[in-house]
């Protein structure tokens, strides 16, 4: 296995991290973890080197933590740094902050979470930990041994991102990018101004939750096919985000032994500044494929919004663009299913077509949101 330097621990880290929200279940329920599987998975790959899991509150519908902890008994806790995070949008005062840091602890069964996350900041988010004193209630936890570092995960725009780094001296922070998201989010140029100000950088969504290696699109596989080196699609998006050097590590949610065991194969022999120019190109080529398979022209400017039915458009449309992107992936769906609640769905649509009115690119919004209720209910 590779490891990268963290400073701020004096020690080295997996350049594979073991992301736990995608661990595998029973009967496609979300809420049952296949718990032997897991625990087996997990301490195969800290066995074989892997040293950062994460995990979060609301993984497998709060079952995440509880398998998580039960996976590092034996003496296996001892051997990883353990990431968790504080979901403020289910906070709703300090002291529910505290309530949900307790939880926590007792579902992982442990004493001290070392990296401690601000989970999934967005505009909203940072204003709310703004307002409920985050820094005050995390040096507090920090102060009492209960956190070693803290860190926030980011899903939102490169302004906004560079205005949370700026705003504390963060030990670490986490971030979406895979060659798909270059520019989406914090992207690389988040990741490069992060590594500007001396932040290390944990990414997540390396292979875009598993959209860029299942169900490629035939011209997407012959692309692949035209390098010199035959890699998987797997390995070239792990190496894509490898190749950086500001790059701490790099999440990977495992569902199967066989994703641990190719995983676990590909980044210990992936490197900083590895890639050679032709084999970027190649990435590259795929990229532009993907983007001219994309369904609808959306950039999400934003313009359309606030949407008086209070849908999320872009959003809503990317789903729809990830749909035929990825060769109508049934992971699309259970994307879709699970972080779109029901009122917020197309469907809620008024017709309205307020947002037509502001959209740059001229969009048929409210047909399109027809478009997607009708396909995606037909394949639920």
């Amino acid at each position: 296995m590779n490891y990268r330097y963290f400073k701020p621990a004096v020690t080295q880290i997996s350049l594979l991290g073991f992301g736990t929200m995608r661990f595998p279940v029973l009967q496609g329920q979300s809420g049952s973890i296949d718990e032997d599987l897991a625990i087996k998975m997990l301490r195969h790959a800290i066995d074989s080197g892997v040293n950062y899991v994460d995990t979060a509150f609301m993984y497998h519908e709060g079952h995440s933590e509880v398998v998580t902890g039960k996976a590092l008994k034996d003496g296996y806790r001892e051997k990883v740094l353990l990431a968790d995070k504080m979901p403020l949008w289910m906070a709703k005062s300090e002291e529910d902050m505290a309530r949900i840091f307790d939880d926590q602890l007792k579902r992982l069964d442990v004493s001290i979470i070392d990296m401690y996350l601000v989970h999934n900041i967005n505009e909203a988010i940072w204003a709310r930990a703004l307002k409920f004193n985050i820094f005050d209630f995390l040096e507090k936890k920090k102060a009492e041994g209960k956190i070693h570092f803290i860190g926030f995960s980011f899903h939102d725009e490169l302004p906004l991102f560079k205005t949370v780094i700026d705003a504390y001296a963060w030990d670490f922070c986490q971030i979406q990018l895979n060659f798909m998201d270059i520019k989406v989010q914090a992207g690389v140029a988040g990741l490069k101004y992060a590594g500007e100000k001396g932040i290390p950088v944990i990414v997540m969504e390396p292979l875009k939750g598993g959209k860029l290696t299942d169900a490629l699109p035939e011209i997407i596989a012959d692309t692949w096919a035209k390098a010199e080196i035959k890699r998987s699609p797997a390995e070239w998006a792990l190496r894509w985000v490898a190749n950086f050097p500001e790059v701490l590590t790099i999440l990977s949610g495992m569902s199967t032994m066989a994703q641990v065991d190719e995983n676990l194969t590909i980044l210990s022999h992936a490197g900083p500044n590895s890639l050679t120019d032709k084999e970027v190109a190649i990435i590259e080529q795929v990229s532009d494929e993907y983007n001219r398979l994309t369904k609808v022209s959306c950039t999400a400017c934003q313009y359309c919004m606030p949407c008086p039915a209070k849908l999320s458009i872009p959003n809503l449309l990317n789903y729809y663009n990830e749909w035929f992107l990825y060769d109508q992936n049934p992971k699309i769906i259970k994307d879709f299913n699970m972080f779109i609640p029901e009122k917020l769905r197309p469907e809620a649509c008024t017709g309205c077509r307020a947002c037509e009115e502001k959209c740059p690119q001229h969009l048929p919004i409210s047909d399109l949101m027809r478009d997607i209720a009708e396909e995606f209910q037909q394949k639920k």
